[in-house]
């Protein structure tokens, strides 16, 4: 199946886990799906492949409707908060499942922000976020929070 989106995220996996999180998230987010797995050919091919045997060159999948690249790349590039994924939940349950799947690194969470096993950061939010931080009591409390709290929120309005 062709990509679809104009912009697609590339995801590169510095702990050579590609294929384990490509396969991983295809699990957590409905209507997902993996197209193509490509692994790289035989390392003395080129230098660039030396120790790549078996990784993945490209991942070719979708999460919810939303296209991605990944690959195995090595240690030479991490993730990192500055490019994060947000998650715009219906409500509380949808939130809760999201956020047990996805959070993994409590130092991590802040805000509704989490990053996973594999290191990439997700901010679960509830879809109506902007009307739930209208006072600054919302907004305290909400700077408080780690797992975003829809019914405390509210009450704060």
């Amino acid at each position: 199946m062709p990509i679809s989106n104009k912009i697609v995220p590339s995801l590169w996996f510095a702990h050579n886990d590609c294929e384990e999180a490509v396969r991983y998230y295809v699990s957590v987010f409905p209507d997902s799906h993996i197209d193509s797995i490509t692994y790289y050919p035989d390392e003395n091919l080129d230098v660039h492949f030396q120790g790549m045997t078996n990784k993945v060159l490209t991942a070719v999948f979708s999460l919810n409707g939303q296209d991605f690249i990944a690959l195995d790349g090595g240690p030479e590039f991490q993730f990192n908060e500055a490019i994060s994924f947000t998650i715009n939940c219906a409500d509380q349950a949808e939130l809760d499942y999201y956020w047990g799947k996805l959070s993994h690194v409590a130092a991590a969470e802040q805000c509704g922000w989490a990053k996973d096993r594999y290191g990439l950061s997700w901010q679960i939010v509830p879809e109506n976020i902007a009307a739930l931080t209208q006072t600054p009591a919302q907004i305290q409390a909400l700077m408080q929070m780690k797992k975003i709290d829809i019914a405390t929120l509210a009450a704060l309005a």
